[in-house]
């Protein structure tokens, strides 16, 4: 089983225990990555194209490493001129290895249920309540107004007039 995914804007072909080299993460090592961005899915020949996404597909990872790439060297010179300039860059990587590609809640209904301690709550006045689930609403409500002034706005600048020709008038 196979998947084509996008992490950090590039396409990769990934396969379960596979090890890819992607553009830096923000993950600590030794911990794992979900990617949903599934464009593709390969199961046994069984073709899933996703429009654009795959749904409810997730393939995880586990950051293995943080390494730096090969230096790629720059030299620009302009002949004649006394110019020359020499730069170099190495770019930041990470070392992922693809542990599972499936379902969204597969990983999940694996694990073994955690046995959850239920916390006693403090007393709130019943007023507080009321104020709290109040508040948030009135934001919504107020929020959305604005946004569709802001979509009436874009569609009326979004025309645009028709292109002139290029042709020279004819001349008498």
């Amino acid at each position: 089983m196979y998947a084509i995914v996008e992490i950090a804007g590039q396409q990769f072909k990934v396969e379960e225990g596979r090890k890819i080299f992607v553009h830096r993460l923000d993950v600590a090592e030794g911990e794992t990555v979900e990617f949903e961005k599934v464009l593709l899915t390969d199961n046994d020949g069984t073709i899933t194209v996703g429009g654009p996404l795959v749904p409810d597909t997730v393939v995880e990872g586990k950051v293995l490493a943080h390494v730096r790439g090969d230096k790629v060297i720059i030299f620009k010179k302009k002949r004649r001129k006394g110019y020359q300039k020499r730069t170099g860059h190495r770019q930041d990587f990470s070392q992922v290895e693809i542990m599972r590609i499936g379902a969204a809640g597969e990983a999940k209904k694996k694990a073994a249920p955690k046995a959850e301690k239920k916390v006693a709550e403090a007393p709130v006045a019943e007023e507080v309540k009321a104020e709290v689930k109040k508040a948030p609403a009135k934001k919504a409500a107020a929020s959305k107004e604005p946004a569709e002034k802001k979509e009436a706005v874009k569609k009326e600048t979004v025309k645009k007039a028709p292109a002139k020709s290029k042709k020279k008038p004819e001349q008498e």
